[in-house]
């Protein structure tokens, strides 16, 4: 056994987060804590982290399991370098390893000193006798894996994101037998999710974990604790397995609710009857209805959070960027960038980190200005901007005015008049937390309230960047379900690549030379063409073989025998993945042409776009063709 937890509750003031929550962590057990913000997540690995059983729990932890923790804001030490945070700890070999990096550092800094030449020389060996040379390798491997290239700058220089990364490196490398990580894919580009994924599946220990990334929860997890309307639900399996039974749950506890108020209708009848009737009832099955009633108070309605599709007309011209560049200190974070955005574009961004994709939202925002180009947005246009940080310009607010201040009341799709404080109780803010100080809401709250806010607003284009960040996975669900009936352009920067297969029908992949390569489809489809052009750099890179003899008097025969090679099953693999985009292309083609009205300009351009795709379709099935014929 690794950890047993149970009973543990926590509460402040009269709000209960959670209470009586048991269950057990065994050797190879990963499980991933879901429920709606505000419940009480990261409290719970906190008070595991920290032994803390509350006043009523207990929480079995053996003295020989190790526990390393990730919070979301990581401790750290202004002055200690890089490799000294990641080595921090008090187990002999993080000591024998803070030593050996000063003893290096004393040794360079003085090469002249006899005394440090033979502690350095002392520390190598004990590092030889511990195998401590592949746990500091494998640090420095970690660390520029995630982007931390000068391993001896100081914490206190490093961006709050790099901070949090080098924590995230050392909670990976040092050893132990459970890992707990609250929120690990923050502010993580695409490529370094997918990389911590593999790690994390890799490895052998027992593994809690909050997090939001619906991908990352399905391949990693193999247990599941749902915390819902203050009490722990653990399952069997990933993130599919646990919807499937969260629903079979509720069915049985809908059910039962049911039965319990149809007998208490039964019960009410009967205690209902006149006086005389009351003076020859069974003491007990008056005690049996008090009993009845009180459960059936007690008995809570699921509470789910519902948005409504609500914005304003939107005219012909809606956004049209014209060969947009930025330049940084002489970095192109942008260049010669041009689109026109669509009424129904629903396009995601992706790059990595420090690429320029929050940069690109910012200009699209009208926050900043390109160094080159040029950008027109149309006069009907309203911009609802979800930025990355949530943006309360009074945190003593109380909730209720803070949405209020952006508006009393909105008019849904079919005519209904809905107020700020019903719209709350929406996105589950109940009457009596609507009078709380912005302040005094866990951040997963204050994220649901600032898209609350944003949306309150009627937008017609959204903008969305990192809208995975601190949202749980129930409201972006349902995020994902007002996108699909938004009547607008929606354009998100995101790393979740389960919210860009679900909404995307289009990605600009932001390169490091400030190119933006877009794609047809979702991420899996950009992921797809990707691992495609990699395949034919490498087939391209490989030399040409030289014909021998045998081959040059091969008879006509063996060419009718002919099997694919590897690079022709490549070559067909690609070339069914290109078909498909092509296709997909020309009806976009069309759709813009379509809306082009009077741009005759845009539309010449549009056409011969067409022409060109259209052609290059027409050479890929010839030789699809030609190939399909010798792999059958």
């Amino acid at each position: 056994m690794i950890l047993s937890a149970e009973n543990l509750s926590y509460s402040y003031g009269a709000r209960t987060l959670f209470e009586n929550v048991t269950f057990n962590v065994e050797e190879g057990d990963k499980y991933g804590i879901i429920g709606v913000n505000g419940t009480g997540k990261s409290t719970l690995l906190r008070m595991l982290a920290n032994h803390d059983a509350g006043e009523k729990g207990k929480l079995t932890i053996p003295g020989n399991v190790v526990m390393e923790y990730l919070p979301q804001d990581p401790p750290f030490d202004p002055e200690a370098t890089v490799l000294e945070q990641i080595f921090r700890g008090d187990s002999p070999l993080m000591v024998l390893l803070r030593e050996y990096e000063m003893a290096i550092e004393t040794a360079t800094a003085c090469p002249d000193d006899k005394q440090a030449q033979k502690q350095l020389l002392e520390l190598q060996q004990q590092m030889d006798e511990q195998f401590a040379w592949q746990l500091e390798s494998e640090a420095k491997a970690v660390l520029t894996q995630l982007g931390i290239t000068r391993l001896q700058q100081k914490m206190g220089e490093l961006s709050g994101g790099q901070r949090k990364r080098v924590a995230l490196a050392g909670v990976l490398v040092r050893p132990s037998d459970l890992l707990i990580l609250d929120e690990p894919t923050n502010h993580m580009d695409n490529a370094t999710v997918a990389w911590l994924e593999q790690q994390l599946m890799k490895r052998k220990g027992a593994l809690l974990m909050v997090t939001h990334d619906r991908y990352f929860f399905d391949r990693v997890v193999n247990r599941t604790l749902e915390i819902d309307g203050g009490k722990g639900y653990v399952y069997v399996g990933n993130y599919s397995l646990f919807l499937q039974k969260r629903e079979e749950r509720r069915i049985a506890e809908a059910s039962a609710a049911q039965k319990l108020r149809n007998i208490y209708r039964r019960e009410l009848a009967w205690i209902s009857r006149g006086a005389e009737a009351r003076r020859t009832k069974k003491k007990d099955r008056v005690e049996r209805f008090a009993q009845i009633e009180a459960e059936v108070k007690n008995v809570k309605t699921e509470a789910n959070l519902e948005m409504s599709s609500v914005s304003s007309r939107l005219g012909k011209t809606i956004i049209e960027l014209d060969h947009i560049s930025m330049k940084y200190n002489g970095i192109d974070y942008l260049k010669d960038f041009s689109y026109i955005l669509l009424r129904n574009d629903r396009v995601g961004i992706v790059g990595p980190n420090g690429a320029g994709k929050s940069t690109l939202m910012d200009i699209i925002a009208g926050r900043c200005a390109p160094t080159g180009g040029s950008m027109t947005v149309g006069q009907t246009v309203k911009i609802g901007y979800f930025a990355q940080h949530s943006e309360f310009s009074d945190s003593n607010m109380r909730v209720l005015e803070y949405i209020k201040e952006a508006n009393n009341y909105i008019e849904t799709a079919d005519g209904q008049h809905i107020s700020a404080a019903q719209m709350l109780e929406r996105f589950l803010f109940p009457p009596e937390l609507q009078w709380v100080p912005v302040n005094k809401l866990s951040g997963g709250e204050q994220r649901r309230l600032y898209l609350l806010r944003v949306l309150m607003t009627a937008p017609n284009v959204l903008l969305l960047d990192e809208p995975t960040n601190d949202l749980d996975i129930p409201t972006l669900s349902v995020l994902e379900d007002y996108l699909d009936s938004f009547a607008g352009a929606v354009i998100a920067v995101s790393h979740d690549r389960y919210f860009l297969d679900r909404f995307a029908n289009k990605l600009f992949a932001i390169e490091a030379n400030g190119h933006v390569q877009p794609y047809i489809g979702g991420y899996t489809d950009y992921e797809e063409a990707l691992q495609a052009k990699q395949a034919v750099q490498v087939e391209k890179a490989k030399p040409a073989a030289k014909p021998t003899a045998a081959t040059q008097q091969a008879p006509a025969a063996a060419q009718e025998k002919k099997k694919l090679t590897y690079a022709e099953r490549l070559e067909l693999q690609r070339l069914e993945q290109e078909l498909g985009r092509s296709e997909a292309e020309l009806k976009m083609l069309a759709l813009e042409m379509n809306n082009c009205g009077s741009n005759y300009g845009k539309l010449a351009e549009l056409t011969a776009r067409q022409q060109e795709v259209q052609s290059k379709l027409e050479e890929m099935e010839e030789r699809w063709l030609y190939l399909s014929e010798f792999a059958e």
